[in-house]
């Protein structure tokens, strides 16, 4: 709206409009008025932010904005790769997934307004709300949404942690479904509540936030309680681990110095100092990067609520007490509605704009801390092996023939050459292959005579290659006769060559393979 736009018969001065030209419609509770009469109101134009603050404060905005559109990239990119991606390449886990997803909700909240170029204003003096506005409904929503949902899954991250490290719980199926209940349970129930009992409007800069009524209690008082418990146990974590480090420092005992694992006949709840460390060390290393965005997304959902509400509490006062803003209207009547000379005079009613530029980029930048965070480069290569996948495949060998290269052998021992039924012959495509492995039992290589066997074990066959008969025999076990688990008396024990399945003496004319004396 113009500031300068004139009203036949109105008995405000400028920039100021009385309110009787305007009638319902829009948040008519987040008008600025003053009462200068008994019959005589006179309310500031909207925006307010117009009046309050700097030309350069919309720039500031746009740019926070444009950082919650690369925050969304970054989130879509972490979800897809988390989707489509092997688990070996992404390290996925439910509690990663369901943060990066309540991020990528609460920067929706700023992205819509962008791409929607919403109007602010109902009319002169009032700002739109989500019953006038499907914009300022659907930003409002994804920001409380988003907002509610960043600070429930830090705080079960945090509760996750605090259990592996300081109670020795491991965290499994039951606590999974636990926090999908409470996770996105209390958020949407957080969401309702104050949709209903306090509503959204355009009331600081072109998103939409929370109204004023009911707020304290069904949004900020609840949404800072979690934060606070959150970082309560987060710095609990901390002070036990402090605790753990200390006390390895002291230990001197000897038995703790060879391995960093709890032995065989102590449990974990008996740990030595040294051990214990070690052990939260090694918690720590895997869990570095949770612990990070934990602290984080809790700044800056604290560092946000209490900007905003020390914002809204203002504007309230203001609403009350029309002589905190008397300097800076006065100003205004003075320079006959021009706002740059009462700039100055303004910060009795707004938050000063270097604060306001820090929070909305800490906000914008979520999703790209996540990205950095919680993102591999291993999803990288793993994309590129995707997309690279079918164009590859043409370059793969259709079969290994029986002069494959050595090179190939060494680089993978799980590969076996495929043979044909017909023993040194190249496998064709129209033989189904006989695979040998390791693991299966039944599968022999064929009988040779004596002279194969022969040069078989001098290294080479027929066709040139090694062919070790690792199958041909198999070993059967039988439980011990003797056992010396429990102190006994010594006894006398005699050497039988049949009951230790040792190879006889040779006899004159038998051959004697020397590369198969360690086979039993």
């Amino acid at each position: 709206m113009s500031s300068n736009q004139s009203f036949a018969g109105n008995p405000c001065p400028v920039p100021f409009v009385q309110d009787t030209f305007f009638t319902g419609g829009g948040f008519v509770e987040g008008r600025l008025c003053a009462s200068v009469t008994a019959d005589i109101r006179c309310c500031l134009p909207c925006p307010m932010t117009d009046w309050a603050y700097p030309d350069s404060f919309k720039t500031v905005g746009s740019v926070a904005q444009w950082l919650s559109v690369v925050g969304i990239i970054c989130c879509v990119f972490l979800l897809i790769s988390w989707a489509v991606l092997p688990v070996e390449k992404t390290f996925r886990h439910y509690l990663s997934i369901c943060l990066t997803t309540g991020v990528l909700l609460m920067s929706l909240g700023f992205v819509i307004p962008l791409a929607a170029q919403p109007e602010e204003c109902f009319d002169h003096i009032t700002p739109n709300s989500m019953q006038t506005s499907s914009v300022c409904a659907a930003s409002g929503t994804f920001l409380l949404l988003g907002g509610w949902a960043g600070v429930m899954w830090v705080f079960l991250r945090a509760v996750s942690l605090h259990l592996q490290i300081c109670w020795q719980v491991v965290v499994g199926r039951n606590f999974m479904w636990f926090s999908q209940g409470v996770g996105w349970g209390i958020p949407v129930i957080g969401v309702v509540c104050a949709l209903v009992f306090s509503g959204v409007s355009f009331r600081f800069g072109s998103t939409c936030h929370i109204n004023h009524k009911n707020s304290l209690a069904d949004l900020w008082i609840p949404l800072l309680v979690f934060a606070g418990l959150t970082i309560i146990i987060q710095f609990a974590t901390f002070g036990y681990c402090i605790k753990v480090y200390l006390a390895s420092l002291a230990d001197n005992s000897a038995s703790t110095e060879g391995s960093g694992l709890p032995s065989y006949t102590n449990s974990i709840r008996t740990m030595t100092p040294k051990q214990a460390y070690r052990r939260v060390r090694r918690v720590i290393e895997l869990q570095w990067r949770g612990i990070a965005i934990v602290l984080i997304i809790i700044t800056d959902v604290i560092f946000f609520s209490i900007v905003f509400v020390f914002q809204d509490n203002t504007v309230e006062a203001v609403k009350r007490d029309q002589s905190i803003a008397g300097d800076w209207i006065g100003c205004l009547l003075q320079n006959t509605g021009k706002k740059e000379p009462c700039l100055s005079k303004a910060a009795v009613l707004v938050v000063n704009m270097k604060t306001v530029g820090a929070v909305l980029f800490l906000l914008g930048m979520n999703g790209i801390w996540l990205a950095l965070l919680l993102g591999r480069w291993s999803m990288v290569t793993g994309w590129v092996d995707l997309i690279m996948g079918p164009f590859s495949d043409r370059n793969k060998r259709e079969f290994v023939s029986v002069d494959a290269r050595l090179d190939d052998l060494k680089k993978d021992t799980r590969s076996y050459e495929m043979l044909s039924r017909d023993d040194g012959k190249t496998m064709d495509d129209s033989v189904t292959p006989s695979v040998v492995t390791p693991v299966s039992p039944t599968a022999k290589l064929p009988m040779r005579s004596p002279t194969s066997t022969n040069n078989r074990d001098s290294g080479a066959s027929n066709d040139g290659r090694r062919t070790p008969d690792y199958f041909g025999h198999t070993a059967r076990y039988h439980a011990p006769v003797r056992s010396f688990s429990s102190p006994r008396p010594p006894q006398t024990v005699t050497w039988d060559a049949r009951e230790t399945y040792a190879r006889s003496p040779p006899k004159q004319d038998e051959y004697v393979n020397p590369l198969g004396l360690n086979r039993i």
